[in-house]
């Protein structure tokens, strides 16, 4: 991420240093439109069109020709859209061309130093290899893989446990450093190994030598050795920013203008029974791993469920007065906005349950084992079960399924405007019968 953000800046350096630079040769002449710099107005152009370019991937940081490729593409791409608006806007007479032409082939220059002084950096600090990879060795032991860092996870415990979510959010903990994972195991231990990969949102490649797929996606290689692709994680790195950035651009100014609301709510809370306003649950977030969930207390706090292992139900008695109209309007949910600001939710996602939550007699794991798949992304306050009417108790396997099936579609098709369309949705099942 530091070397993304990085090329982003130094990319950024050269579109501002370039135009200033051309205006300076051209003795100040117009490089702006309405007013506006042009070299401000062609940031989000140029940032846009480098996502959708790929100038911002670990192909990219692989290769100084794919990235100066996509990097010059994204460039052009904006120069294009600021060309076309002069012409439709009728300010080529106010706007130096000869200026344009200079800043256009200045900034290109620039560009391609930037991407040459990251790729130097690459081959310096990381010996050109822009990936960090993890070969997962548990009874299936591989040679040749020495590209990879190799973990032989048989006498040390870590093999996991699809009953046990501490043992496969220490999976998900193992996994995260890495972007890419390679995975030799005994066929005995494949099953569990490979949902609870799935489960984290890694790039997950399977080693074989037999014609058995295992629900791959793809084909590729380690060294020597034939590989089947597993998983590429439901959203790549450009969709992952596009979302977080959706996220910080709607929840930070949601907080400030919420936050009279927070604070009478806070305050009646307080006044209608003891103890603090706010209620902290442990819920389980991306990659399985466990983090504390922030809410409204609604319930009195004798009868608080910090395990989650009764869900509330209608006219519930723990539930207090004031806690009834909260539950009812979904304003408990409301400072889920500050898990959104510190990273551990998303505005939209499958929604974070408590570890100790049944359907039926049943824990959630124990009804599926593809319930593990729905944290490969971070959990979201709303999401598709939402809209679709999924809330409430769980109080039969049928419940907890059909909120499965549409977890693991918006993982499947996730879109930054699906995100949007989800969002408008939510606003009409903000008061649900069963929110209580």
């Amino acid at each position: 991420m530091r070397l993304y953000a990085l090329c982003l800046s130094l990319d950024v350096l050269a579109i501002v240093t370039g135009f200033w630079l051309a205006s300076l040769i051209r003795g100040g002449q117009g490089l702006a439109l309405n007013g506006i710099p042009l070299a401000l107005g062609a940031l989000p152009f140029f940032v846009s069109f480098g996502l959708a370019y790929g100038a911002y991937s670990v192909k990219c940081l692989s290769d100084y020709v794919e990235s100066a490729r996509a990097a010059l593409g994204a460039f052009g791409a904006t120069s294009l859209i600021i060309v076309t608006f002069a012409f439709l806007a009728q300010v080529g007479a106010v706007m130096s061309r000869l200026a344009f032409v200079y800043s256009v082939m200045i900034t290109a220059i620039l560009i391609l130093v930037g991407r040459a002084i990251i790729a130097g950096l690459i081959r310096w600090a990381l010996d050109s290899v822009a990936e960090r990879c993890l070969l997962i060795v548990d009874g299936a032991p591989v040679e040749g893989a020495t590209i990879c860092e190799v973990l032989d996870v048989k006498d040390l415990g870590l093999r996991p446990d699809l009953a046990n979510p501490d043992r496969v959010a220490r999976v998900g903990e193992l996994v995260d450093p890495y972007d890419k994972i390679y995975l030799s195991v005994a066929e005995e231990h494949r099953e569990a190994w490979i949902t609870a990969l799935k489960a984290t949102g890694a790039s997950v490649e399977l080693l074989v030598s037999t014609g058995d797929i295992h629900g791959a996606v793809g084909l590729g290689r380690l060294g020597d050795a034939d590989t089947l692709i597993l998983s590429l994680g439901p959203l790549s790195l450009s969709s992952r920013v596009q979302k977080r950035l959706l996220d910080l651009a709607l929840t930070i100014p949601a907080l400030i203008l919420l936050a009279p609301l927070l604070i009478v709510v806070a305050i009646a809370i307080r006044l209608d029974s003891k103890g603090p306003a706010l209620f902290a649950q442990t819920r389980i977030g991306r990659s399985s791993r466990p983090f504390k969930i922030y809410k409204f207390r609604s319930m009195n706090l004798a009868q608080t469920d910090a395990t989650g292992s009764v869900s509330a139900s209608r006219n519930d008695q723990r539930v207090t007065r004031v806690g009834k109209f909260i539950r009812a309007t979904s304003i408990d949910e409301l400072p889920q906005l500050f898990n959104v600001l510190l990273g551990n939710m998303s505005l939209v996602g499958p929604r974070p349950h408590a570890t100790a939550s049944t359907a039926g007699d049943q824990l959630f794991w124990e009804v599926s084992q593809h319930y593990w798949m729905r944290h490969a992304s971070k959990p979201g306050i709303t999401g598709l079960a939402q809209i679709r009417g999924y809330r409430g108790s769980t109080e039969k396997r049928e419940d907890l399924e059909g909120r499965l099936r549409c977890d693991l579609e918006y993982l499947q098709n996730w879109t930054f405007f699906g995100d949007l369309a989800i969002l408008a949705a939510t606003v009409k099942v903000i008061k649900h019968d069963n929110a209580y």
